[in-house]
């Protein structure tokens, strides 16, 4: 069963919290996509998977950079899945994809001081949770420690 997992960001932003999510994804030997909202914020992503961390290094690409299958972690607008991948990570109001159930998991990331990004994500919630998808919401604490909330 494909889990789906929202994160309410309230206290920190997509950029703080991508890399260290797709870190653990590829951790565990699984291939990641990221699928952006525009075009504008792929490239930003883009840009900043390579400096976010000096001892870090987040292998990771988009179509322009060819090689789109051997790509661990492949960067998009669309629902396109070229490597294969275990989980899609939806951020900045990105539209749900078809097929989602091949996944092991559906990473949602909405920025919880956002009313249009929040009425996304409630829809989302209710139509993944409609699909039989296995839900799970989490939100920051005051100490900054994801907490399970549904």
């Amino acid at each position: 069963m494909t889990e789906a997992l929202f994160y309410h960001l309230e206290r920190q932003k997509v950029e703080d919290v991508l890399p260290v999510l797709l870190l653990r994804t590829l951790e565990r030997g699984w291939k990641a996509v990221v699928q952006a909202g525009s075009r504008e914020r792929l490239e930003a992503i883009d840009s900043h998977l390579w400096t976010f961390d000096d001892a870090a290094f987040l292998p990771h690409g988009t179509s322009e950079d060819g090689r789109d299958a051997d790509q661990p972690v492949f960067l998009t607008t669309g629902p396109e899945t070229p490597n294969g991948a275990a989980v899609r990570f939806l951020v900045d109001r990105a539209e749900l994809p078809p097929h989602l159930e091949t996944l092991e998991r559906v990473v949602l990331l909405f920025d919880g001081t956002d009313e249009a990004a929040l009425a996304d994500a409630r829809a989302a919630w209710k139509q993944l949770k409609g699909l039989g998808f296995s839900v799970t919401y989490w939100q920051q604490d005051d100490a900054g420690r994801w907490t399970r909330k549904a």
